[in-house]
Order: C-alpha cells, then sequence, then structure tokens
C-alpha cells in the first residue's frame, strides 16, 4: 500500500508474534480502541519515512475489520510506535500496554485482493 508492507495478526499468539518478533520498533502498529478483541496490525517501515496519513487509515480500517467492532460504523483504532508497546508480565498472549498512542476513527474495511503482495498476514517467524 503505498510503498508500505501491511502485516495484519489473525489469532493471540500471531498477535504476539507479529508485535514482538516481526515488528521493528519504527514500525507503526495498530488495534481497534476500548480493549475490544481484534488483530495487531503493522506496517513495516524499514526506511522510518513518514507514513502517509492515508496509509494508517487504510491499516486502521484493516484493524477495525478483523476486531469485534466490525460492525460499528466508525471505529477508533489506536496507533503507535512498535517502540511503544509493552507485554505486561504473565499477559495472556495477545495483550499488551500502550505507553504512547494515536488515536484514528475509520469505518471497517476488509483488505484488497492485491496482486502486488503488499496486505499480508504474518510470516511464519523465519
Amino acid at each position: 500500500m503505498e510503498g508500505f508492507e501491511v502485516l495484519i495478526g489473525r489469532s493471540a499468539a500471531d498477535n504476539d508474534m507479529l508485535t514482538f518478533r516481526v515488528a521493528k520498533p519504527a514500525d507503526s502498529w495498530l488495534h481497534v480502541a476500548g480493549g475490544t478483541p481484534g488483530s495487531h496490525v503493522v506496517i513495516k517501515n524499514p526506511e522510518r519515512a513518514a507514513i502517509p496519513k492515508s496509509v494508517v487509515e487504510r491499516a486502521a480500517s484493516y484493524a477495525a475489520w478483523y476486531s469485534k467492532a466490525r460492525a460499528g460504523g466508525s471505529v477508533e483504532v489506536h496507533y503507535c510506535k512498535v517502540s511503544d508497546i509493552r507485554k505486561p508480565r504473565g499477559a495472556p498472549a495477545g495483550l499488551v500496554h500502550l505507553e504512547r498512542y494515536s488515536r484514528v476513527r475509520v469505518r471497517p474495511q476488509p483488505p484488497e485482493d492485491n496482486a502486488e503482495g503488499d496486505d499480508n498476514d504474518v510470516p511464519d517467524g523465519t
């Protein structure tokens, strides 16, 4: 998507792998707000470039789509740098704490079929 790779976790274990093993500190991380269960979404940013608002909003719409808030008309999604995420000691898979974050409101939208392969599930960790 506009030169950025977007990765989506599909389970609690995927979410942990994506957030703590695949994602790098400068990547952006997104999740639906309010403690609602849902997928972790990461925008890979190896060049540490400014991520356009349109990319953040599109990735946020994926986070809203892959959450229990999917049926909501307008959903709040939190986003931050991966370096601003902590895992509480003893927390179950997928549960995180955000040190700092921003918010965006979006309508849930599924990723489109993409021949470029920009919107992907979590890699197998290799």
